[in-house]
């Protein structure tokens, strides 16, 4: 039987549109079905890049006679949870209530009118390991259903509840620096101070709670709390979860020592990473973070750009685990390899520096990694690095992983606006110009007007756009408007945050994932945890915070506060699910303002200006003005600036500025770490 996903722009999707499962996409035909038919839906969550999705793919999805159980018993929707985050949100959370941790493939049972009674994630084909077999949970799930069973209309009823309501203590909850510097201290006693990051296994990235680490060092002085995040960041460059031969960083590792990845790459973590390596570079100048940046952005230029129109070039939202049905073959190497593509010599020196040994160090293969700590002159690392470009090219002769090119408005806005400020960091212009092309493919191709787009696919765009699409593309139009001084990302940026407020802000403050003109769901989702990605409203607050700044218009932050008064409660009692939020509510409470005075062109103006995009500041608003009379009338530095007769900075914090500084060293001296106590 065709199924209806033949036309759908999701990679994920056309995956699956040759099953013999009769699927839909999410609409609401797909529901008019279920109320016609009397049968209960199956919603299939996942994502291209996912590999349990594709194991229950082949086995299930695949197969004619589970297929046949499916389209008798259920109207079966696909949904890929990068073009439907909002749906994800919902019934992830729905998912949870009921006991089961999450995860992909998210396999959920509903009613008619969407709500959920059952669900679970990877369900095999035949039964195993004490989990039920696929087809059986299909026909227990249907059984109960259409006889009337209670414990359907007792769970809907329940999940309903539970997902509605709201965590709102009495009264004013108030967290200030003391909670957050308590947050970063408890953090410091959950990491592993062998192998970097949390403890245990599986390891994520992490880096809302490394940015957490490293605003509380940049609070406190205290070095320990910068420290771990850097021995993190170190670990995970010179593990398994880096790809050594191509750069870039996998999703996760499976085991307690960053060796073992999960082999897919997605961009949004690769973002996140890129704004600390540029970041730890400028504080310690340790070669590696910039190694790491360089690599990893040539992999982004490499195997990610989707032309667009001109020489606008959006980014690709992922690369598959799998390659020839197997888990990260693309990227592991035996002995043999190594020797038939570098000769003996040059291969056993590789090996020795990169982990590769005969019998492997996973499941008979070797993934390359330099966990091993090995003398290294500066001569091993040339002829190294000349080894990687050798083995880069015999790689790309193997058939590679699959790419979910998509374009998704809110995870190229992370990468944009890592790659403006890694441009100033690392000195590299050209980084800029790959941000800006980018941005520009976002507007072409999925911006209307002031709306935004989700997701654009060979000129199909997923719309209206989500609350994480516009608090990321307008910090991305921020970072670009500090890098460049053009007005034009500035208007954007509050373009796009007055569409915002006008769609998707809540009754609490906060923002709604979906705008108010979206299709109908069972609830909006406004999730405020952090999820893969930090959450919208902490994205929003860092936007609103620095329109604030630079327009010296006070309405900005008082919607700031508006969103904390209704937000914060809700965190209060999970701290550390809300990272995202606690840093954004650093930002507010303590980011500083870097004001240059001074023509571009003039030298002495520039050499400032480039000396403040250097300094090692996680959350800092740059900018730069041609003369005092271009600044806010109330902006702190105004008066002091009038009063400056050549190339000046400021640097303020808590409405306060320097006098004038007309020397670049003597910016960096203005950063005047606390010392700790």
């Amino acid at each position: 039987m065709p199924n209806r996903l033949a036309d759908a722009a999701s990679p994920y999707l056309l995956q699956h549109a040759d099953n013999p499962v009769d699927w839909w996409e999410w609409t609401p035909a797909a529901f008019e079905e279920a109320k016609r038919s009397g049968r209960p839906v199956l919603l299939s969550v996942g994502y291209a890049a996912c590999h349990w999705c594709h194991v229950m793919a082949h086995e299930s999805f695949e197969d004619d006679a589970t297929a046949a159980v499916m389209n008798e018993l259920f109207v079966n929707i696909k949904v890929d949870r990068e073009e439907r985050p909002d749906i994800d949100q919902i019934y992830m959370a729905a998912l949870q209530q009921l006991g089961v941790s999450g995860g992909w493939p998210m396999t959920m049972f509903l009613d008619a009118e969407g709500a959920p009674f059952w669900g679970g994630t990877y369900f095999p084909k035949e039964a195993r390991y004490g989990q039920p077999a696929f087809t059986d949970v299909l026909k227990t799930m249907a059984n109960a259903y259409a006889s009337g069973d209670p414990r359907i209309a007792t769970n809907r009823e329940a999940l309903l509840h539970r997902l509605r309501e709201r965590a709102r203590p009495e009264g004013r909850v108030v967290i200030g620096t003391n909670e957050l510097d308590d947050v970063a201290g408890r953090i410091l006693g959950i990491m592993d101070p062998e192998h970097g990051g949390l403890k245990g296994a599986p390891k994520f990235p992490n880096t809302p709670f490394l940015e957490l680490l490293w605003r509380a060092y940049e609070r406190t002085g205290r070095e320990r709390l910068r420290n771990e995040a850097l021995h993190a960041l170190d670990a995970m460059s010179e593990g398994g979860i880096y790809d050594h031969i191509g750069g870039g960083y996998s999703r996760y590792a499976v085991d307690d020592h960053w060796l073992v990845p999960h082999f897919e790459k997605m961009l949004y973590d690769n973002a996140q990473l890129l704004d600390l390596l540029s970041l730890a570079f400028v504080e310690t100048h340790e070669p590696l973070f910039r190694q790491r940046a360089e690599e990893t952005i040539g992999w982004l230029e490499r195997e990610m750009l989707v032309p667009g129109a001109g020489d606008t070039a959006g980014f690709a939202a992922s690369l598959d685990a799998d390659s020839e049905g197997h888990e990260g073959r693309y990227y592991v190497w035996t002995l043999k390899q190594l020797l038939d593509a570098l000769g003996v010599e040059d291969a056993e020196f590789f090996a020795r520096h990169y982990d590769i040994t005969p019998f492997g160090n996973w499941e008979g293969v070797s993934i390359p990694n330099r966990l091993k700590e090995l003398p290294r002159s500066g001569a091993d690392e040339i002829r190294l690095a000349l080894l990687r470009d050798k083995l880069l090219s015999v790689r790309s002769r193997r058939v590679p992983p699959g790419r979910d090119d998509k374009v998704l408005a809110d995870w190229n806005g992370l990468m944009i606006a890592a790659l403006a400020r890694a441009a100033g960091r690392l000195d590299r212009p050209e980084w800029l110009e790959l941000a800006r092309r980018a941005f520009d493919f976002v507007v072409a191709h999925m911006a209307r007007g002031d709306r935004l787009g989700h997701s654009y696919r060979q000129s199909k765009l997923v719309q209206p756009g989500l609350s994480s699409d516009y608090a990321a593309m307008a910090g991305a139009a921020l970072a670009l408007h500090a890098a460049t001084g053009d007005a034009v990302y500035l208007d954007r940026a509050i373009g796009w945050m007055r569409a915002l407020d006008a769609h998707h802000a809540g009754p609490d403050g906060g923002y709604y994932l979906t705008a108010d003109d979206a299709e109908g769901l069972i609830l909006r989702p406004d999730a405020t945890m952090d999820d893969a990605v930090t959450n919208p409203n902490a994205l929003a607050v860092r936007v609103l915070a620095q329109l604030a700044a630079l327009t010296g218009d006070e309405s900005w932050r008082a919607r700031l506060d508006l969103l904390f008064d209704g937000l914060l409660p809700r965190a209060a009692p999970q701290l550390y699910s809300h990272a995202g939020l606690l840093n954004a509510l650093d930002t507010r409470l303590r980011a500083p303002e870097i004001v240059v005075i001074g023509a571009a062109g003039d030298p002495a103006a520039d050499a400032l200006w480039e000396a403040a995009r250097k300094l090692p500041l996680i959350d800092a608003v740059l900018q730069r003005v041609t003369d005092a009379g271009e600044l806010p009338a109330a902006h702190p530095a105004t008066a002091k600036a009038q009063a400056a007769h050549e190339p000046s900075a400021f640097f303020c914090r808590d409405a306060t500025c320097s006098l004038p500084v007309t020397r670049p060293e003597q910016l960096a001296a203005l950063l005047n770490r606390p010392t700790p106590g």
